[in-house]
């Protein structure tokens, strides 16, 4: 798996980002069964940049934790079918990953619902970063059966890697 971490803010935290991004990005794909080496590139922001971006590509105007750019379009959840003549649009031509997607992450939001959830910081990035992973795998939250598939996938990944809401 190759992964890009770029933060924007020069914001540090007091675990290692890549190495956090590295473990929930492979749990995640682990847990999906997905058959292919990937890429996936995760840019850390602020408030003003991902509500510059959430206006732009969803027209919402205001800030959100995180946003995810799903590289390839999902018949089934979690199943890595891409047809033949699509390949040309999901594999790196000079790696043959798989390109999953992109990931922007709020700095601002992890330490504020961090805070507000009265979990520490890993906890709520790792929590965001498998969030928007599920997402990158053809997951969604609109329906509640769907949310409640996708939050449960969230936690048991997070649990299995010993990333709990008191650490």
């Amino acid at each position: 798996m190759t992964f890009y971490v770029e933060n924007e803010t020069g914001e540090e935290f007091p675990f290692d980002v890549e190495e956090t991004v590295k473990i929930v990005c492979e749990a995640v794909l682990e847990t999906e069964g997905c058959p292919y080496e990937t890429q996936v590139n995760v840019v850390l922001t602020d408030n003003g940049g991902i509500r510059e971006l959430n206006r732009k590509c969803r027209g919402i105007d205001r800030e959100t934790d995180v946003l995810s750019f799903p590289n390839l379009d999902f018949e089934t959840q979690g199943v890595f079918d891409i047809p033949p003549m699509s390949e040309a649009d999901c594999f790196d031509p000079d790696t043959g990953e798989l390109i999953l997607g992109d990931i922007m992450i709020s700095t601002d939001k992890v330490r504020e619902q961090a805070q507000n959830y009265g979990h520490s910081l890993k906890r709520e990035f790792a929590f965001l970063v498998a969030h928007s992973m599920l997402h990158l795998c053809g997951y969604d939250h609109m329906a509640p059966d769907e949310a409640k598939v996708m939050e449960q996938k969230q936690e048991d990944i997070l649990a299995g890697l010993g990333i709990t809401r008191d650490v």
